[in-house]
């Protein structure tokens, strides 16, 4: 529709994302973005009132449109991941065999901390002028989800499968 120029950036953060989504087949919520996001903080006491009106500490940027890179604030504190867990329908015995590396490492601290991942071949396709990534992924895929350069995925070996304590089931 020719509706943008497409030589003209116009940059975004996109904020405010719900923390939680609720799932009518599983009648639970679910994380939006995962489990260890953090909520808004002053946002924390809805978990137990309201939580579908709780934001994620979470941000997109966007160029034009297209999702470039995104991430969130990471859940620092023991108090506030089993909440979430809880929210989560993971009884307390389902979040310590899954994650209990995790909330006993909280015990010793942990600083706030945050990410975000970039879409570097997003990037190059929109600046190359390209609708497409395929151009700009450095080994990329073919239609079957085959990298044809590496012949991925391809049969494994015995001794790999014994390395990591694995086996195959012969097919059906």
């Amino acid at each position: 529709l020719e509706l943008k120029d497409p030589m003209n950036f116009k940059p975004l953060w996109v904020l405010d994302f719900p923390l939680l989504e609720w799932d009518e087949e599983t009648e639970r919520y679910h994380a939006m973005h995962h489990p260890f996001t953090s909520p808004k903080p002053d946002e924390i006491p809805l978990l137990d009132t309201d939580p579908g009106k709780v934001h994620a500490n979470a941000y997109d940027l966007v160029i034009n449109g297209v999702e470039i890179g995104g991430g969130s604030i990471r859940i620092h504190d023991r108090d506030t991941q089993a909440m979430m867990f809880k929210h989560l329908g993971f009884s307390d015995q389902e979040a310590k065999e899954q994650f209990g590396f995790l909330m006993d490492a909280f015990e010793y601290g942990a600083p706030p901390h945050g990410g975000i991942a970039f879409g570097f071949d997003r990037l190059c396709s929109m600046f190359g002028g390209s609708d497409s990534i395929r151009d700009f992924i450095a080994f990329p895929k073919n239609t079957s989800a085959r990298d044809v350069m590496i012949e991925s995925p391809s049969p494994i070996a015995k001794e790999q499968l014994g390395e990591l304590g694995l086996g195959l089931l012969p097919a059906e």
